[in-house]
């Protein structure tokens, strides 16, 4: 199969997948009352502890306003607290509540129990092949070149 070939096959299944799981999301989110981009700060956030302004926008890749704007709603949410950093006091560190806390949880139980089934439907060893496909792909997918 030519390199064309390969790459037309990779970009389209990998639309196919971008869209199920950009579907998955949508749902996760909507089921805790927040959207698509709160849910992604929400993660990042719980999954660090405490985490930079600066290093959120880096690991979202968006801009500093569009991370802004989401972290403003959720901490008039009560979901997240702003903190000075009291090493580096130009710096803002973020954390969750107790009550963000309990929704980054439900995110992630419900995105485990979803993949936990799609595991379950991989038959053989194709899940560690995918596994390890991806772990080939991420780093391949870090260069921005596309439209």
């Amino acid at each position: 199969m030519s390199n064309q070939s390969q790459a037309q096959l990779l970009r389209e299944n990998l639309r196919t997948v971008v869209r199920k799981l950009g579907a998955l999301d949508r749902g996760e989110a909507s089921c805790c009352g927040i959207t698509l981009s709160q849910s992604y700060t929400i993660i990042e956030i719980g999954r660090a502890g405490t985490i930079s302004v600066n290093l959120l926008t880096e690991i979202l890749g968006v801009d500093k306003s569009t991370v802004s704007k989401s972290i403003d709603k959720l901490v008039n949410s009560g979901i997240v607290v702003r903190d000075t950093d009291p090493e580096d006091r130009r710096s803002v560190l973020l954390r969750l509540t107790d009550k963000g806390q309990a929704v980054f949880e439900e995110i992630e139980e419900r995105a485990m129990a979803y993949f936990e089934e799609v595991v379950a439907a991989l038959t053989g060893d194709k899940c560690e092949q995918i596994i390890k496909g991806l772990q080939f792909l991420v780093p391949a997918l870090k260069s921005p070149r596309c439209c």
